[in-house]
This record gives C-alpha cells, structure tokens and sequence, in this order.
C-alpha cells in the first residue's frame, strides 16, 4: 500500500513538521488508497504529458501522478506543508513544488518554463470553497492545456457536469459547457479524506474545446446574460434579465421575442444556443422598436 494512504504514516509526517489542519483553506487530505491512481489514470497524464497540481496537501495524488507522467508542477499555497511535500515524494525526481496562489499564478508563464514541448493536463483534489473561482479563472484564461481533472463536492460536480436546458443546470453549467465538455468520472465517499468532511465529493475531466460550440457576438455580454438569468431562479427569465442587466422588463420582452423565445420561459430551460441568440440580439440592437 502506497505509504501517502496510510492514515499512521500521514499524521506522523504531519506532526512531525508541526502541521495542524486549517478549515479556511478547506484542507481535507485524500487517505483512500483507491481514489488518486484512478484519478492519475484518468486525468489524461502519460509518459510525455506534463502535469499541474493545484493544491497537493500530503502529496498522495502529486505521488500517482509522478508515477505516470513526466514532470508534475503542484502549486501549494500553505507553505507550511512544503517540508511535509518534501519528505513525502522524496522518491520522485520529476516532481517541482511551488509555492503559490493559485488565483494569482501566471499559469501561461509556468506551463512555458516547466513544459515548454510537452502537452499539459491539469489535476487537483480542489478546496470547495474556491470551485468556481478557480475553474473559471483556469478556463477563461484558455490556457494550452488539454483536459481539467478536478475532485470537487458532489453536488457541484452535477451541477458543473449538468446539460444547458436541463432542470439541473445552472450558471456555471451554461459556462463551463462554453469552454469545454465535462463529464463525471466517479463519486468518492467523504470517508476517504482527512479529516473527513460532511459530504461526498465527485472527480470530473473537463476535455477543453477547441471552439466555444456557439457563436456569441460578445464573450463578456454572453456571460453577463448568463449570470443574469440565474440571478433570481424561482423568477422568469423575463424578470432574472431585466434585473441582472438593468434593463426595462419591456425592452427585455422585446429581445426574448426578437431571438424567439416565451416571456414565461426561466433560465434553467435555456440551451447555450438561446443564450447565445440573446447575447447578439442584445449586441446588435436589432430589436423592438429598434428595428429598422
């Protein structure tokens, strides 16, 4: 059994160096033997593909992905558990750990230092409580980067993974489906960290799209529409929009029936096709009593 799974081995090396868990940086160590070589298998890593952690911990998945990769690069922001990282992955000569912010980092400068004829991959065990900041800032970046393999609280994972259209989806589905195609790899019970948290988590690949698979006139009107529509959920899309864009409700009645949608639609129903549709009726103006 690989020595990072054994909760004796762990808790040794940890209080060794002193190091207590922190909640605000939402530290939860996997511990089950299982999770991180399928992870590992899964994020798309090989022998000539280089790897970026974000936020490796004790290193038992930093450990599976040196196994199987060239380089990994894992980017920590606690400096505390840098003599942890260092004793534990010891073994491991292809292994660089930074660091850092990982919302501040200069990931286009990284993977040019540390990769620069390699294709790169992404992979993290991710503190919930900076899911959507970090995958959107990774994603909106467009970096060279060909999957995104993150382990996140189940219930983001399905909302993350969720179709546009679907009564699950929301903001962040209609966002992260702009960039690339996500699929839910597998559950993973809260009984396999340390310390354990309440609820379960759920690893998913994001495969990056070459091209968003609609054409909006504007990125950032698009996403404005986006968040606007969900902004208030138990509200018709009619109401989410003229809130969340401040606009009159009549002015947003005549945009939904100029790009051919119900007044009475509400977000959730909204393929990313109708999105776009709004975005470039919003940006061309062509509508209403606009219309020429």
């Amino acid at each position: 059994m690989n020595k990072l799974t054994d909760i004796n081995y762990v808790n040794g090396v940890l209080s060794k160096h002193g190091f207590t868990f922190s909640k605000a940086l939402g530290q939860n160590f996997l511990i089950n033997p299982s999770v991180c070589p399928k992870m590992a298998q899964l994020c798309g890593a090989g022998e000539n593909t280089g790897v970026i952690e974000i936020g490796p911990g004790a290193g038992v998945l930093t450990n599976e992905l040196a196994a199987v990769s060239k380089k990994v690069v894992a980017v920590e922001l606690d400096k505390r558990l840098l003599p942890v990282l260092e004793e534990a992955l010891s073994e491991h000569g292809n292994i660089k750990i930074i660091n850092g912010d990982a919302m501040k980092l200069d990931f286009h400068r990284l993977i040019a230092d540390e990769f620069p004829d390699s294709d790169v991959v992404i992979c993290a065990n991710l503190p919930y409580y900076i899911t959507s900041p970090i995958l959107m800032r990774l994603l909106e970046e467009r970096l060279p980067v060909k999957a995104v393999t993150v382990m996140v609280q189940k219930e983001a994972a399905e909302r993350i993974c969720a179709e546009p259209g679907t009564r699950a989806s929301g903001a962040i589905s209609a966002a992260v489906h702009y960039y690339c195609e996500p699929e839910l790899l597998f559950r993973v019970s809260a009984g396999s960290f340390l310390p354990a948290p309440k609820v379960d988590s759920a690893v998913i690949r994001l495969n990056i799209l070459k091209e968003p698979p609609v054409k909006a006139a504007d990125e950032k009107l698009f996403f404005r529409v986006v968040r606007a529509s969900f902004s208030q959920r138990r509200k018709t899309l009619s109401n989410s929009l003229s809130s969340g864009l401040s606009m009159p409700k009549q002015r947003i009645a005549e945009v939904l029936a100029s790009a051919g949608i119900v007044s009475t639609a509400r977000a959730e129903e909204m393929t990313m096709q109708q999105f776009a549709d709004i975005t470039n009726t919003l940006f061309s103006g062509n509508f209403g009593s606009d219309k020429e």
